[in-house]
């Protein structure tokens, strides 16, 4: 025994095939001729012509290629062979300039080798000067200055290095090592007072742990009664179960 829902969904699918094929038959008797040399479009009432030809009103001809051409992928017209550009229904040698290569990719079928940028219909040299390095042909300048010099106009220069310094990571500039402070081209020595030391940066000082910054340096800090020295190292607190009273530390109440 057939369940009733189950009943239903069968006469419903066949209610749907009859409909499919009733409306494939109008699409077959109601559809265009199809010309010689094509096909019917699967998915619509027409026709589509096969590779290698192209509509031409009702009908499909074959595509005409002409001398240096292939057919398109598609099928349905041609594109020239590589070293050849399109004019009109012709395919014409490229003009490649002394120093260029062809290529597709760009707009006018052909590029400068290395060393060479595009002027107009040629391939110029890129002047590289002294002390630098060709980087890309398509940027300006075209070259990069070699490390320990840096441009100067159209030129590269040698980095004036002073004493306690060092070229930078680039290779472009320089800074002071450790313990020297950059001032007027030069590196002076930062002036570490006693009892002091160079900070993380290296371009300043720091006390050390008891001692406190002033004017004049580092001076020991004068750690009151029931103090003691500051977790910083350069100031104090006062024990637990004493408060700050000025320089001093009394009994909390």
């Amino acid at each position: 025994m057939v369940h009733p829902s189950a009943a239903a969904i069968l006469w419903v699918s066949i209610g749907l095939l009859a409909l499919q094929s009733s409306t494939n038959a109008a699409e077959i008797t109601t559809s265009p001729t199809i010309p010689e040399n094509a096909r019917r479009i699967s998915y619509g009432l027409g026709w589509a012509c096969r590779h290698g030809f192209e509509p031409r009103g009702d009908a499909c001809v074959a595509v005409e290629i002409p001398e240096n051409a292939h057919l398109s992928p598609i099928g349905g017209g041609w594109v020239c062979e590589r070293g050849f550009r399109q004019r009109g229904a012709t395919c014409q040698p490229l003009q490649i300039p002394t120093n260029g290569f062809a290529d597709e990719s760009g707009g006018r079928g052909w590029r400068c080798q290395r060393g060479f940028r595009e002027a107009g219909d040629s391939c110029l040299r890129i002047e590289v000067p002294a002390h630098a390095y060709l980087h890309d042909s398509n940027s300006d300048p075209a070259w990069r200055c070699e490390r320990g010099y840096r441009q100067s106009g159209q030129a590269c220069v040698a980095i004036a290095i002073p004493a306690n310094a060092f070229l930078t990571r680039h290779g472009d500039d320089w800074q002071c090592e450790r313990g020297f402070l950059q001032r007027n081209g030069t590196c002076v020595g930062v002036a570490v007072p006693a009892n002091g030391y160079l900070d993380s940066s290296g371009t300043g000082w720091r006390c050390e742990r008891g001692f406190e910054p002033n004017a004049v340096g580092c001076t020991p800090l004068r750690i009151p009664a029931n103090a003691h020295v500051s977790y910083s190292g350069n100031d104090w607190r006062c024990d637990m179960g004493f408060r700050q009273n000025g320089a001093r530390c009394i009994e909390a109440q």
